[in-house]
């Protein structure tokens, strides 16, 4: 047993809902860990993004973006490349959402239960997986979750067409409202649909609190049991 801070990894995507990670599900994760008490350290994949979304217009934009470099505004600069992530050197890790976490860490935005995910996101769940450590994820980014860990037990909270594909990724869902949690006991993933819903910006901080608080549990077990 260790009396030194969780240390929990989070994963972006760009900076921006429409083509990178969700702002304030992102910032809202951030806080959270911050104030329950643990560290934590942001990675993206040094990646060109799928594409790029003008904000205001909601038109592609004829330009090109790094997913890491976008990231990095998020993280205000305190961010590192996905291939230096080891799951020895943390907790738990967790995937806010937005839709760069379906389209830039994998494909699932055009390319539904066929997706495939970059392989470094890929090997960093599989490793904190085969480590028997926690992982959380908001939004759509259950859904990335689903293709690579078989049979998840994961919410994005009551779209019936990615539910849809979720299951026929073999994954299992189950539908939520605001704030809620699901918790895969076997996998020890914990997910919450946040702006999957029309949702105010304090229903994303419930679904954020509520996913930190339950992996930050799962650690605190781990580290008893240790």
């Amino acid at each position: 047993m260790t009396d030194t801070k969780p240390t929990i990894a989070v994963v972006l995507s760009g900076c921006g809902v429409y083509d990178g990670a969700e702002i304030h599900e992102s910032t809202l994760t951030l806080l959270a860990l911050d104030r329950q008490g643990a560290a934590y350290q942001c990675f993206a994949p040094d990646v060109e993004q799928a594409h790029v979304i003008n904000h205001l217009s909601g038109e592609v934009s004829d330009e090109s973006r790094n997913v890491l470099v976008e990231s990095a505004r998020i993280a205000r600069g305190a961010i590192k490349d996905m291939k230096e992530f080891d799951a020895a050197d943390f907790d738990a890790i967790i995937f806010p959402g937005g839709f760069g976490a379906a389209k830039n860490l994998c494909s699932f935005a055009f390319d539904g239960a066929e997706c495939t995910v970059n392989d470094d996101v890929r090997a960093a769940v599989k490793a904190v997986h085969g480590a028997g450590k926690p992982i959380g994820a908001l939004c759509i980014a259950p859904a990335m979750i689903a293709r690579v860990l078989e049979g998840a037990v994961v919410t994005i909270g009551q779209d019936p067409d990615t539910a849809a594909a979720i299951q026929t990724m073999g994954g299992d869902h189950k539908t939520t409202t605001h704030g809620e949690i699901v918790i895969d006991e076997a996998l020890r993933l914990v997910t919450s649909p946040c702006y999957m819903l029309d949702a105010t910006i304090s229903q994303i901080a419930d679904g954020a609190d509520n996913t930190v608080r339950t992996v930050l549990d799962m650690v605190k077990q781990d580290r008893k049991a240790a």
